[in-house]
C-alpha cells in the first residue's frame, strides 16, 4: 500500500490550511509529521483518513484515487492525543469493535484481540475497565483498537503528549520495533524535533500548512534546505547570527571577527545567516579555530540534568545547551566558544548555502 498526496491543498471560508502539499509514502514506511501547533499536521492526517476532503488534488491510494472516498471505505486507523476508549466495555471489548462492526468471524475477533493485547504488552488487563487502567495502559487500549483492524495506514495524532516522560520513551522504543514488523504506513505526528529523532524513519516538516522538506529524518535534521526547516528541526530552535563575509574574513558584529575557515572560503562576499545549533555552543574552547564571543546572562534555565543558558550582546541573543548543572547569574559577562565546523550558512533568503562537511554527504 503506497499513499500519495498530489497537489494537496485545502482552504477554509478563504483561509489556506493545506498549501499544495505533494508527498509520497512508501509500503512499511514510519513517517513523522513535525511542526509546530497549527502547522497543519491533524489536518493533514484527516485528509490522508478521509475524514475532510481537499479543496484541490488527489489522494492516491496504492493506484487508487481515493479523494472522495469517505473514511468508511479506507482502511485507515486513527490513535489521538486523548485517550478515547469505551468506559462501559472492557478492554477486550473496546479492541474487538471495530472488528464486530466488520463482521469479523468470533474465533478470529479472538486470536486477533489477543495477539494484539500481547504486543501491547496488556494481555493481563483484558477484563478490565478503562477507568480501572493507568494513564499509559489506556493509550495502549486505544492504539490497540487502531492496530487490530490491521489498517493499510494508521495515523497517529501526537498519541503520547499527555504521558509522563518514561512512559513517552517506552512507548517510542515499542512503535520502532511495532511498525519494523508491519507492512502498513505509519504517520506519526509530532511538535517535538528530539521526538522525531528518536522515533526515526522519515520527517516531514511542515509549517502554516506547507510542506518545506520530506526525507529520512537523519538527512533532514543534518542537512536542512533552508532556514526555517533548520530552526523548526531543532530544539531549542537554531542559533541565527547575522554576518558579513568580506575578504578572508567574517564579522559578526563589530567586535567579533575570525578568519574564513576552509569550509566557509567557498562563499563568496555579502552578508549571510549564519546558524549554529545550541549544543555545539561551548563554555570552553574546544579546537584552536574557535570562535569565542562575549556575551551577557539573561538567564540559566536548569532542567533535570541539562542547562539552558540563554545570553546576549548588543547584536544578538543565543541560547546554549549544556550537559550538567551550570549556575550563573543575571548580568554575569561570558565567554562563549563555537566551532566553525558546526557552523550553517544561509544567504538572505533563507536557503542554505553551506551544510558542515560532516553532514554534506548522506548520513
Amino acid at each position: 500500500m503506497s499513499l500519495i498526496l498530489d497537489n494537496i491543498g485545502l482552504t477554509v471560508a478563504g483561509d489556506t490550511h493545506i498549501a499544495d502539499v505533494n508527498l509520497e509514502l512508501s509500503p512499511g514506511s514510519f513517517n513523522v509529521l513535525l511542526g509546530r501547533t497549527l502547522a497543519g499536521k491533524t489536518t493533514l492526517m484527516r485528509l490522508m483518513a478521509g475524514l475532510d476532503r481537499p479543496t484541490r488534488g488527489r489522494i492516491m491510494m496504492n493506484g487508487l484515487d481515493v479523494t472522495g472516498m469517505s473514511v468508511r471505505h479506507r482502511n485507515v486507523s486513527m490513535v489521538y492525543q486523548q485517550f478515547i476508549n469505551y468506559p462501559a466495555l472492557t478492554v477486550y471489548d473496546n479492541i474487538a469493535s471495530p472488528l464486530r462492526l466488520a463482521k469479523v468471524a468470533r474465533a478470529e475477533i479472538d486470536r486477533r484481540v489477543r495477539q494484539t493485547a500481547e504486543m501491547l504488552h496488556i494481555e493481563h488487563l483484558l477484563d478490565r475497565l478503562p477507568l480501572e487502567l493507568s494513564g499509559g495502559q489506556q493509550q495502549r487500549t486505544a492504539m490497540g483498537r487502531a492496530l487490530v483492524k490491521d489498517a493499510d495506514i494508521v495515523l497517529f495524532d501526537e498519541p503520547l503528549v499527555n504521558l509522563d516522560y518514561k512512559l513517552r520513551e517506552e512507548f517510542r522504543e515499542e512503535l520502532r520495533t511495532l511498525f519494523s514488523e508491519r507492512n502498513c504506513i505509519a504517520v506519526y505526528a509530532t511538535t517535538e524535533p528530539a521526538e522525531a529523532l528518536a522515533l526515526g524513519g522519515n520527517t516531514a516538516v511542515l509549517h502554516e500548512g506547507r510542506l518545506l522538506q520530506y526525507g529520512r529524518t537523519e538527512d533532514v535534521y543534518h542537512r536542512p534546505l533552508d532556514l526555517l526547516t533548520a530552526e523548526m528541526f531543532s530544539e531549542p530552535p537554531i542559533n541565527v547570527m547575522h554576518g558579513i563575509i568580506s575578504g578572508s574574513e567574517v564579522t559578526f558584529d563589530t567586535r567579533v571577527h575570525f578568519r574564513l575557515n576552509e569550509e566557509l572560503r567557498t562563499l563568496a562576499p555579502g552578508e549571510y545567516r549564519f546558524g549554529v545549533r545550541p549544543s555545539h555552543i561551548a563554555l570552553q574552547r574546544r579546537s584552536g579555530d574557535d570562535i569565542e564571543i562575549e556575551m551577557w546572562v539573561d538567564m540559566a534555565e536548569i532542567s533535570g540534568s541539562e542547562t539552558f543558558l540563554h545570553v546576549r550582546n548588543d547584536r544578538f541573543q543565543l541560547t546554549v545547551h549544556l550537559e550538567g548543572v551550570h549556575e550563573f547569574e543575571a548580568g554575569q559577562g561570558v565567554a562563549l566558544f563555537i566551532p566553525p565546523h558546526k557552523v550553517y550558512a544561509f544567504d538572505r533568503s533563507g536557503s542554505v548555502v553551506h551544510i558542515p562537511t560532516q553532514h554534506a554527504g548522506r548520513a
